[in-house]
């Protein structure tokens, strides 16, 4: 089969499509034809050679996908060929064919397409950990979400407005209509203010419940002053800098602050079994009715793939970049 291939670690020149061992399902997989994948953050690191795939995981590019089942396993009785499937990756998504656990599956929603239901699985399952399981998500909590015009961004936005909460997302000036289109009360220019005063100005001076944040040592002092008395941190990336140089303890107890680290590529089977089942119980029939909607900044075909990770990179993208795998 074809698959992008990345030839050495380094910029995005170094991808190229070409090919590789077509893969073969086991017992419990099913192998699917890809009709397309999404860029993710995780994607260009690991392009660089900084963000290995976990033991076991396919080592192409690629954590989600939209496809059709081309064959299942002996122990498969839940899909069958035909069927038009999404899910979430530990790799292997930038290719024609990949193998799928057979209940890291879900059904593509009616009148989705193959392209937007690509863009759901990687955004929607971290924001939708980060908030219910980790954030304790509920109507009252008022959320500060950061990169609020990212996937991740914009998918935890729409999951916040859904549960009847309330939010306000940092973003740079010209992705504030994304963000408010999406969930955001009010937005924050990041680059000219202050999002403690905004913040503060947003909730009285009380601060917000629950913080998503990507961005890491820059914002972590700024993040503390912003939440309320038993907020909770959802960390979930460090674009800006992994290590703080000074923390007061203090500051921590006085607010009784929650920190919770999070990464999903990692985590066991069982887990993303576990969360992939009550994510589509309970959040997919919100795409069928238009409460969530999956955000496409732009659909290239995937020959098209270094242009898209420069994309990603020059933080030009408000929302998911699609590569169309299939016409």
């Amino acid at each position: 089969m074809k698959a992008v291939i990345v030839t050495e670690p380094g910029d995005p020149s170094k991808m190229t499509i070409g090919e590789v061992p077509a893969p073969e399902p086991g017992v419990d997989e099913v192998r699917i034809r890809v009709h397309a994948t999404a860029l993710n953050r995780a994607d260009t690191f690991q392009r660089r050679g900084h963000y290995p795939p976990p033991e076991g995981e396919s080592e192409i590019l690629g954590l989600e996908m939209a496809g059709i089942v081309e064959e299942t396993g002996d122990g498969v009785v839940d899909w069958s060929e035909g069927d038009r499937v999404f899910a979430l990756l530990g790799g292997g998504g930038y290719a024609e064919e990949v193998v799928v656990h057979k209940d890291l599956l879900m059904a593509i929603p009616p009148g989705m397409s193959m392209t937007d239901a690509a863009a759901v699985p990687e955004v929607f399952l971290t924001a939708y950990q980060a908030l219910h399981w980790l954030g304790r998500l509920d109507s009252a909590t008022r959320v500060l979400v950061h990169a609020g015009a990212s996937g991740v961004g914009t998918a935890a936005l729409q999951l916040v407005r859904s549960a009847g909460a309330t939010a306000i997302a940092t973003a740079s000036a010209g992705k504030h209509d994304v963000c408010r289109k999406y969930g955001a009360d009010d937005v924050v220019d990041y680059r000219n203010e202050d999002f403690v005063e905004a913040v503060d100005d947003w909730t009285d001076r009380r601060g917000v419940d629950l913080i998503i944040d990507f961005i890491g040592a820059p914002y972590f002092q700024k993040n503390v002053s912003s939440l309320a008395v038993d907020g909770i941190i959802v960390q979930l990336a460090t674009l800006g800098g992994a290590t703080v140089e000074s923390v007061s303890l203090r500051d921590l107890m006085a607010k009784r602050v929650h920190l919770k680290a999070s990464t999903l590529r990692s985590r066991s089977r069982a887990y993303k079994v576990r969360l992939t089942e009550e994510f589509a119980a309970h959040a997919l029939p919100l795409f069928i009715d238009g409460d969530l909607e999956p955000v496409i900044d732009s659909v290239m075909d995937w020959t098209e793939v270094s242009s898209a990770h420069k994309r990603m990179e020059n933080n030009e993208n408000a929302g998911k970049i699609v590569l169309r795998v299939v016409d």
